[in-house]
């Protein structure tokens, strides 16, 4: 696989920051551990993919990606490293008289100096020399009630191992957590990279979200309509009884304050009702009868609002 992340995620050299996004998660469902196991493969190119993604999906990255301040891996492209080093150094320090060697007695103290400090280098040895490890990215998908709730999962790595990971209470579908620490080792003292955990949220069959607002349909008989009604609804918290108010039409919305998703901080959203009418699917002769009688004395059209709207 290509050491270009663009070409590993097969996007345009100008391609949007929705687009490195899209083209990322797409790739990362279909070469994800849990659905390749054993995989050695496509755990390698999961990696990848990840890599690259947290290199161009990073704005600033990306930047210094394209000026070539930085590689494929994150790391520091090493003339730009050495002209930083140069840069920071006292500015009378920068040149300094050949003749004599300075203040070397011997012409072998400098050879020892410098390839002692390379070997030092080399092994991350050298007094003040750190390197941050790089940053890694993995995705998760998580079930619709885990992300409402909270939960622990363990986010699989293509070696076999897996990271702890809390979900906190009201994640959202596409949100990155991120994990200090838990990325790619330092160098000589450094700290270890972090890692970053983008979170799938599957659909519910039943509730959708809205910021942390919920919505539901709930079907109701013709009388409960007409009459009013107290009915039962499903929460995400359990069952909740409902007044249905007398003269409800399909469509129409009533609001349970506070029964939405409540997120680890800050206050609960709210459920939304929607109401949906329906009738028997074989109408029996009585409830004909009723019908007939109700086209006949009501004379209230429902369509005339749309009418008057066209």
């Amino acid at each position: 696989m290509s050491d270009d992340p663009y070409k590993v995620l097969g996007v345009a050299k100008d391609a949007t920051e929705a687009e490195i996004k899209k083209a990322y998660r797409k790739l990362a469902k279909s070469l994800h551990p849990d659905l390749n196991p054993g995989d050695k493969a496509k755990a390698a190119e999961f990696q990848a993919v990840s890599a690259a993604y947290d290199i161009i999906g990073d704005a600033d990255k990306r930047k210094r990606f394209d000026a070539g301040e930085i590689d494929a891996s994150g790391q520091e492209r090493p003339q730009r490293q050495y002209y930083r080093e140069y840069a920071d150094t006292d500015p009378q320090g920068r040149y300094a008289s050949g003749a004599g060697y300075g203040d070397f007695d011997d012409l072998s103290d400098v050879f020892s100096d410098l390839f002692g400090a390379r070997a030092q280098a080399r092994t991350g040895r050298a007094q003040g020399f750190a390197a941050r490890g790089t940053d890694v990215r993995y995705h998760l998908e998580v079930d619709f009630m885990d992300a409402v709730r909270g939960a622990k999962r363990a986010v699989p790595l293509p070696d076999g191992s897996a990271i702890d990971l809390t979900i906190p209470a009201g994640v959202r579908d596409g949100q990155t957590l991120r994990l200090r620490g838990k990325g790619q080792p330092g160098f000589g003292d450094g700290p270890a990279g972090d890692a970053y955990v983008s979170i799938t949220v599957r659909p519910h069959k039943v509730f959708t979200r809205d910021g942390n607002d919920i919505e539901i349909e709930v079907p109701i008989t013709f009388d409960e309509a007409v009459l009013g009604a107290k009915i039962e609804v499903p929460t995400l918290t359990g069952k909740v009884a409902m007044s249905v108010p007398k003269g409800a039409s399909s469509g129409q919305r009533l609001r349970l304050k506070g029964r939405g998703v409540k997120p680890a901080k800050g206050a609960a959203g709210d459920q939304y009702v929607r109401l949906k009418i329906v009738t028997p699917t074989k109408p029996n002769a009585d409830m004909e009868a009723i019908a007939r009688q109700w086209r006949d004395k009501v004379d209230e059209d429902p369509r005339a609002k749309l009418w008057r709207d066209v």
